[in-house]
């Protein structure tokens, strides 16, 4: 991981956070996000010993929703030209983060999303990434795990498109992902009040590599 600092990758992973929670409240408000997002963050649950993070989530514009929300979270002058970002997305950022500091604490649980994704992952062998089967297959982890726990996550949109059963699949699968990258975010150093005093170099780096 020598291609980014330590602060780069904790930025990366937190941008991939509010990647997924955009995702998730554009996909209940409207029933539609597009596949390649989508088909980034599935990957991510399945590269599980990368190299460096740009193997996660490959070439850095790829997580532009995320730096942007960042930027945004962190008050950044220079985002004031940046799309606004909806109470929804931060409300499932900071959920997301929370979910993820429960989950630490089940070592069994962490075992069993580890089992069971790696089932997802033969399943991809034989469908593409983003088949019905392998959204479902992901869904189910999330729903016997993360759904069991006293937190949940409460998604908010239009109810026609919650009660079709391949968005609200989608939703869980976007909901682990952006477990997956909490879990990074933490592993590289990533803390909560990290949000609060490291402002200034979290914004620095979202600008930096927003625009490189």
């Amino acid at each position: 991981m020598s291609e980014t600092t330590k602060h780069q990758q904790q930025t990366i992973a937190l941008a991939a956070i509010f990647q997924a929670a955009s995702l998730v409240e554009q996909l209940a408000r409207t029933g539609e996000i597009p596949t390649a997002e989508l088909e980034l963050l599935i990957s991510s649950l399945f590269k599980q010993n990368p190299d460096s993070f740009d193997d996660i989530y490959g070439a850095r514009p790829n997580l532009q929703a995320g730096y942007h929300g960042i930027c945004k979270m962190m008050g950044a002058e220079s985002s004031k030209q940046s799309p606004d970002i909806k109470p929804e997305v931060m409300r499932y950022a900071l959920s997301i983060l929370h979910l993820e500091s429960r989950l630490r604490k089940d070592g069994n649980m962490m075992n069993q999303l580890g089992s069971s994704i790696q089932s997802s992952v033969r399943q991809a062998d034989h469908f593409h990434i983003t088949h019905e089967s392998v959204i479902g297959s992901l869904a189910d982890t999330y729903k016997e795990t993360l759904s069991t726990l006293s937190f949940r996550i409460k998604v908010t949109g239009n109810p026609q498109v919650l009660q079709n059963s391949l968005n609200a699949n989608k939703v869980r699968t976007l909901l682990l992902a952006g477990i997956r990258a909490a879990i990074l975010w933490r592993q590289v150093g990533g803390r909560r009040w990290q949000l609060l005093l490291s402002r200034k170099r979290y914004i620095r780096d979202a600008q930096g590599l927003l625009f490189r």
